[in-house]
């Protein structure tokens, strides 16, 4: 290691207490991470692109500082759906901060891995507080049944007024309406659960009617609209 000739010429001076770095919640306990290798956590980020054209959640599972798991959501970008891919064969078996340096393809991607990066160093991990944290495939969990992301996608202009086009609950295939033509409702189809009962062995048309549903007062609507046709 070199040294600057100033510094080579001053006193030595002892340094006083160092307790090291300040403990983290990680996985049930309180641990000073000085090293890739503390770091443990399971947890979420945001990201965008310069353009804010589209946004990436990236959920990672993190054991002994290396990434296990990967939830690649990538929304209103059609191209970030490539760039996902590339990054979720990328990403899992490095460590945190070689991801942090690795190129993920997508701007929207690079950044959630930093926002991701900063919660998990400090200890702000979803599973901080839980003991041994939470096993590989709890990613998984986060997508529900049907493994779909959760999407929610509503359309509205002065002149004609709000279109809900996907939920929680899945594709909203019509809205209800009310006298007052104010929405009270509205119905869907869980399209997981209906390519899960396809899969099983169920028509076309027996797992349509078995993945859907309505949700709100849609019974009493006087009035149903296609979001998309109406």
């Amino acid at each position: 290691m070199k040294y600057t000739h100033e510094v080579e010429n001053m006193v030595c001076v002892k340094k006083g207490t160092n307790d090291g770095p300040a403990p983290i919640p990680q996985e049930g306990k309180w641990t000073k991470a000085a090293e890739i290798k503390d770091i443990n956590g399971f947890t979420h980020g945001v990201g965008w692109c310069a353009p804010q054209q589209g946004a990436c959640k990236l959920t990672l599972n993190v054991k002994e500082g290396v990434i296990q798991e990967a939830l690649i959501e990538t929304l209103g970008c059609t191209g970030m759906t490539h760039s996902a891919a590339m990054a979720s064969e990328a990403i899992t078996g490095k460590t945190i901060l070689e991801a942090m340096n690795t190129d993920l393809v997508c701007d929207a991607i690079n950044t959630a891995m930093r926002e991701l990066f900063l919660q998990i160093v400090y200890g702000r991990s979803q599973s901080a507080f839980s003991e041994d944290g939470l096993p590989i495939g709890a990613g998984l969990e986060d997508l529900g049944k049907g493994l779909r992301s959760v999407t929610g996608t509503m359309y509205s202009t002065l002149e004609k007024g709000p279109r809900y086009m996907e939920m929680a609950e899945g594709y909203v295939t019509k809205i209800g309406l009310d006298k007052n033509e104010e929405i009270i409702g509205y119905s869907f189809v869980n399209l997981g659960r209906m390519m899960d009962f396809i899969k099983k062995g169920d028509s076309a048309d027996e797992a349509l009617k078995k993945a859907s549903g309505t949700y709100g007062r849609f019974a009493d609507a006087v009035k149903t609209i296609d979001p998309r046709e109406e």
